[in-house]
Parts: structure tokens; C-alpha cells; sequence
């Protein structure tokens, strides 16, 4: 019995540890690994667009792009976020690397931020793998939220937030989403996350209305260059 109560007791020691080593791979390693590839995605694109502004020929279009192929820049200075956005909202090519998935395969593909009408709806997470999105539910009607192309600047409004809906409403996503307030085509990006946090039974989702667009050649807007 002595033995048997040392093997369980050494068991149990080990298990706690791996558990322990788990944990801290999903909550602390995953994040300094996709910030780190993120980080890199982001300085890459910035290098491609200041080396070759002139491909600013045509409004990129989502059929343009590759699967987890980036192709923008989403800032929220309220939360201090700069992530790249890719092409597709696949987990290993795209989320799991730190980066925000652009909604862009049928039956949920959305606008993109040059097109005239349309929703330019994003996915990101929310906890482990750089976690882009683990705060958005803090943002209210009126903070900003900037992408950065090739070609421009977009501003957007926050205008409304969805705490919990199923994963299987994809009327959020609409060209004119679902619960937004916004009852007429116009130009919206969507957020979308999991929630509750460490979960992904539901998702929270977070609306905004473009208010500007500038010329990357004009520089950044003030929501960015402001203190």
C-alpha cells in the first residue's frame, strides 16, 4: 500500500506539472508566438506598400488575394491593437498566427473596405494565439477603428455591440448586419469573437460605420498620430 500510495502521489505530481506546462504554453508561448509572426506580417506588408506605393492602380478586391494571404492593417487605438488582416478566416493559416481573418469564403464572404457598399466583417481571438480581440467588448459607440491598405486609411465609428449570439448567426455578417441598427446598405466593418472568454460556445460581435477615407499617400489619420 505504501508503494502503490508513492506511485499514485508521483502520478498525480507529474499530471499536475504537464497540466501546468500546458497551461502556460496555451496563455503565455501561443501569444508570444503569434505576436512575434503578426509582428513580422505587419512590418513585411509596410516594407511591400512603401516599396512599391504605385500598386495602387485598383481597389483590392477580395478575389485578389490568397487563403491567409494579408492584405491590410486593423488598428484600435483605444486598446493599443495593430494586427494584420488576412484572407480567410481559417485557424491554422490565419488566426492561430496572431492575425485577423477576413470573412471571404462563400456563403459568408463580405465586402472589402474600398468597395462602395458592403461589410468588411473581421474574426480574430480572443484568448492564446496573440488574443487581437480579447478586449473589443470594451469599446463603445464612438471609438475608432482604422484599416490601412495599400491604398488607404478607412476609418470607421463604433456604433453597437452584440455581448452573445450563437456561432450559427451568420446574419451578423450581412451587407447590412443583423442587430447593428443599421437598417440601409452603407460601408461597416463587423468584429466577431468568441465569449465567454477561454470558451467558444458563443460570440461577441462588435459594429462600426466608416466615417472617412484618406489617401495613404496624405499619411496617417489623427486616430492614429494623436497622443
Amino acid at each position: 500500500m505504501v508503494v502503490v500510495s508513492r506511485l499514485a502521489g508521483e502520478l498525480f505530481i507529474t499530471l499536475g506539472l504537464v497540466m501546468l506546462l500546458f497551461v502556460g504554453y496555451q496563455l503565455w508561448y501561443t501569444n508570444f508566438l503569434a505576436g512575434r509572426t503578426a509582428d513580422d506580417a505587419a512590418g513585411s506588408l509596410l516594407e511591400n506598400w512603401d516599396r512599391d506605393p504605385a500598386g495602387a492602380a485598383a481597389p483590392p478586391v477580395a478575389a485578389a488575394f490568397e487563403p491567409g494571404q494579408g492584405f491590410a492593417i486593423l488598428y484600435i487605438p483605444k486598446l493599443d491593437v495593430k494586427v494584420p488582416v488576412a484572407e480567410g478566416t481559417n485557424k491554422a493559416k490565419v488566426l492561430d498566427k496572431g492575425m485577423v481573418g477576413h470573412y471571404s469564403e462563400a456563403p459568408l464572404a463580405t465586402g472589402m473596405p474600398a468597395d462602395r457598399q458592403g461589410n468588411f466583417a473581421l474574426a480574430g481571438h480572443r484568448n492564446t494565439h496573440g488574443e487581437p480581440f480579447r478586449y473589443i467588448n470594451r469599446l463603445v459607440p464612438g471609438d475608432k477603428i482604422v484599416v490601412e491598405t495599400r491604398d488607404a486609411y478607412y476609418t470607421y465609428e463604433t456604433s453597437a455591440q452584440l455581448a452573445q449570439t450563437p456561432p450559427s448567426n451568420v446574419a451578423v455578417i450581412k451587407p447590412v448586419p443583423a442587430g447593428s441598427g443599421f437598417t440601409a446598405p452603407g460601408r461597416y466593418i463587423t468584429l466577431t469573437t468568441c465569449t465567454p472568454e477561454f470558451t467558444s460556445t458563443y460570440r461577441l460581435i462588435v459594429w462600426g460605420r466608416m466615417t472617412a477615407e484618406r489617401p495613404r499617400s496624405q499619411g496617417a489619420p489623427p486616430e492614429l498620430t494623436s497622443p
